[in-house]
């Protein structure tokens, strides 16, 4: 088994038995090992380090920064963007490819071998890219990468490209799709070596855009998009070990179910039903997935042929016998354009019939997102029914899991496409349930939905005690100027920059409607969060205080657009719990 670890004082490649009984330190490279991956044979290493493109060598590198360590000036010099990008200021660095050779005993033999000498751009991408973003071929001689140009267009480009490269480095990277100029990305080649799969989207610009899978005759350069006729957008790719089969997950209409693709048809067909799958291997004889609901974290199961899968896990077993989880049910109704929408309803923990509970209304983020059948450690709305409350989610127009037309409605319709389906969404999740008591409820959301709870204060404020905004846009055109990835709010926007059309900008603009403002409202920012600039939340809250409304702000400093420290989570939940008990509680 071969590793990450950084227990040498930084992180280097190790390896270990099966047994996990003792640790070999591989790699003593001077820098961090970002990502690997290992050839099927076992004699070629692929690492990722951050290192200066003009000082390609990780000696080099480090001795630059050593030098840069010893300067007593701090300011930094930028001429162009990104100068920060999600949580992290530019250094001037990108993560390059290397290959090592490893000998028979799994010792490295020579120096490392830049793979991406001079080229500008990140591999893997900041800044979630890992070592899906590369691999090997079966003989270990080619490498295959995905990876976008940054120049001066970084921040308003999508155009990701797969390119080849032999593991030696004796030839400068091929781009095998420089006639798509969206999205190709996850390469992976096929256990025979003749085919490389990938994921593509086809318009520019567009982050949420749908992937397909395409495949590329590696002999004769061929290229056949596999899943066109499938309105989903698969995530991350594998192939089966016999290379009749590509598996993937994707949302599906509330759920993240894996699916199993024919290579020679193209046809999908799903592997799971409910449920949230958030990650997966195959091997010769089984099917290997992890499995999430919204009644509890993630547990590995067991799939043999057309066998039922078999649940191999019970982690937090002990912890979760003492938790009681509530029960949660989707529903479909009307919304925009007299289209279908779903939601879920979850009956607060200890229900009792014919009594009548205070609601949480939640609002997800993306805002092509989704509420699924599925756990997270944010923003989990058993927290929420564990205290008290019935929770009601709605997947509005823009939501991910049900086609692409439905995900692209929401586009240059920020607040009112979606605010219909709220709207709708809330009128019918009250009718259906009369245990929800639509008296004392408070609307909830972050990134998008924050922006949500930001707009209905102004144009839907009437039926909640008060609202929480977490990261949310205030001012949708300095957002336009702020923000780092650019592409996303031009996308949003029309295609617009905020001067070439500021009306795009104006026509939702939450900063445009704070003098209807009424409702006590809790703002939550994070100090590193450059997706939606700290500003965004500060200007909220000095809008609140300034017309008097009552309002709290919570700031992180150490967290970015997520709450990831378990203490900090803690103490989110509580203030927001607390926030929702003072306007919403009636006794």
């Amino acid at each position: 088994i071969y590793f990450l670890s950084g227990r040498s004082g930084s992180d280097q490649v190790w390896r270990t038995d099966a047994s996990g009984a003792s640790g070999t330190q591989v790699t003593h490279l001077p820098l961090d090992v970002g990502s690997m991956r290992l050839s099927a044979d076992g004699h070629r290493l692929i690492v990722s380090m951050a290192v200066f493109p003009d000082a390609e060598s990780p000696d080099a590198t480090k001795a630059l920064q050593d030098g840069h360590a010893k300067d007593k000036a701090t300011g930094q010099v930028f001429d162009k963007i990104f100068v920060r990008h999600w949580d992290a200021w530019a250094d001037g660095t990108h993560n390059h490819l290397f290959s090592l050779t490893l000998d028979n005993a799994g010792e490295v033999a020579g120096a490392p071998i830049p793979l991406t000498p001079g080229f500008d751009g990140d591999v893997p991408g900041k800044p979630f890219g890992g070592d899906e973003d590369y691999d090997i071929s079966p003989d270990g001689r080619t490498v295959f990468f995905s990876a976008r140009l940054a120049g001066k267009s970084e921040p308003w480009s999508t155009n990701f490209d797969v390119y080849r490269v032999p593991a030696d480095g004796s030839v400068a990277p091929q781009n095998l799709t420089e006639d798509n100029k969206a999205w190709d990305a996850s390469p992976l080649v096929s256990p025979d070596g003749r085919t490389l799969a990938y994921r593509a989207m086809k318009r520019p610009g567009f982050e949420s855009d749908r992937f397909t899978i395409w495949t590329i005759d590696l002999a004769t350069g061929a290229k056949r998009e596999l899943t066109g006729a499938w309105d989903n957008s698969p995530g991350g790719i594998e192939w089966s070990p016999d290379g009749r089969y590509l598996y993937t997950t994707a949302d599906d209409g509330g759920f993240t179910r894996l699916f199993r693709i024919e290579a020679a048809s193209g046809v999908v067909s799903p592997v799971t039903t409910t449920g949230h799958v958030s990650a997966f291997a195959i091997t010769a004889s089984s099917l290997v997935y992890a499995q999430d609901t919204m009644r509890g974290p993630a547990q590995l199961y067991v799939k043999r042929g057309d066998a039922p899968a078999k649940a191999v896990t019970q982690a937090n077993a002990d912890k979760l016998a003492g938790i009681d989880f509530s029960d949660y049910a989707p529903f479909t109704f009307r919304g925009w354009n007299g289209e279908t929408v779903h939601g879920w309803v979850v009956k607060p923990v200890g229900y009792q019939e014919g009594k009548r509970y205070p609601v949480a209304f939640l609002i997800h983020g993306g805002p092509q997102g989704s509420w699924t059948d599925s756990w997270s450690y944010r923003w989990n709305p058993q927290v929420f029914a564990g205290a008290g409350y019935g929770v009601v989610m709605i997947d509005f127009h823009g939501s991910s899991g049900y086609g692409q037309a439905f995900k692209d409605a929401i586009s240059n319709h920020w607040g009112d496409r979606p605010l219909e389906d709220l709207q709708k969404g809330w009128a019918t999740a009250l009718q259906q349930n009369a245990f929800l008591d639509g008296d004392h409820a408070c609307a909830l959301g972050a990134s998008y939905g924050g922006y949500m709870v930001n707009w209905i204060a102004g144009t839907w404020n009437q039926p909640w005690k008060c609202l929480v905004t977490h990261d949310g846009v205030f001012d949708d055109r300095m957002m336009g100027y702020s923000t780092e990835e650019l592409w996303f709010s031009e996308w949003e926007h029309g295609g617009a920059t905020p001067w070439s059309d500021p009306a795009a900008y104006e026509k939702f603009n939450p900063v445009d409607v704070v003098d209807r403002w009424s409702k006590p409202q809790l703002i939550i920012h994070g100090g590193r969060d450059y997706r939606i600039p700290l500003e965004q939340g500060l200007g909220a809250f000095d809008a609140l205080q300034r017309r008097g409304i009552d309002s709290k702000f919570l700031y992180f400093p150490d967290e970015n657009h997520w709450v990831l420290k378990p203490a900090n989570s803690q103490l989110w939940y509580a203030t927001v719990l607390g926030w929702l008990d003072r306007w919403t509680k009636k006794d």
